[in-house]
């Protein structure tokens, strides 16, 4: 994409707050207070379970578990989780809150979020493992990146082309990817991975909220100055 980034207050906040949480939790390391070896494992899987989404929980009927998939959302497990995440965050999240507006954009990040998550929980209903991170949310806006920008230039990297940098429009880029999380949900074993389930449900919900509330953006040509009055028109 080029041109001039907007101004994204929420996105980059949102980027911050994830970046901080992470690193002052237990998955980075960074943090001694939650120990070493056994004991940083056993602070990690009590944490991701106190703020992640725990399916069998869910649906209890606990007020604390009904907040899990809000707060899941600022919870990543690794450091390759949280740097995948928030490149897609930072690349595609500009644009959309921009051409959103800030408070519709918050709304539709964290209601297509916990959506998202919810979903998942509830096509895993009896699963015993915490869901963790943003994923839900940033494919919500990668779909309601493709409806609103569909020409929008995307550098992608293709493994098969040597991760070359080569630039596709949005409708050939997003599209591939959803089908790519489809393929991977048809093989994904049970137990813990990639929550694919969640990153189809967010990306067609934005989708659809885009399509709902918003109009492709359109590029307008400008149509040349009339000539004064008086003066010989060619």
């Amino acid at each position: 994409m080029t041109g001039k980034r907007p101004s994204a207050p929420v996105t980059y906040g949102l980027i911050v707050l994830c970046c901080l949480v992470f690193v002052i939790g237990p998955a980075s390391g960074l943090n001694p207070s939650y120990g070493t070896g056994a004991e940083l494992l056993a602070a990690q899987r009590a944490y991701f379970r106190h703020w992640g989404v725990v399916p069998a929980e869910l649906f209890a009927g606990s007020a604390r578990a009904a907040l899990t998939p809000a707060t899941a959302l600022f919870v990543h497990g690794s450091w390759v989780h949280l740097l995948g995440n928030m490149l897609f965050l930072y690349v595609f999240g500009a644009m959309t809150e921009d051409r959103m507006g800030r408070i519709r954009f918050t709304l539709f990040y964290l209601g297509c979020g916990y959506l998202a998550l919810l979903g998942y929980a509830a096509a895993h209903a009896g699963s015993p493992q915490s869901l963790v991170g943003a994923s839900g949310a940033i494919s919500a806006i990668l779909g309601a990146f493709l409806y609103l920008f569909p020409r929008a230039r995307v550098t992608s990297l293709l493994p098969f082309l040597l991760f070359l940098p080569l630039r596709f429009p949005a409708w050939v880029v997003l599209p591939f990817w959803a089908a790519l999380q489809w393929v991977a949900l048809r093989q994904a074993a049970q137990g813990p991975g990639v929550a694919y389930l969640a990153h189809l449900l967010g990306f067609g919900l934005g989708l659809c909220c885009a399509w709902a509330g918003f109009r492709p953006a359109t590029r307008v040509r400008a149509a040349p100055a009339p000539a004064p009055e008086g003066e010989n028109q060619p």
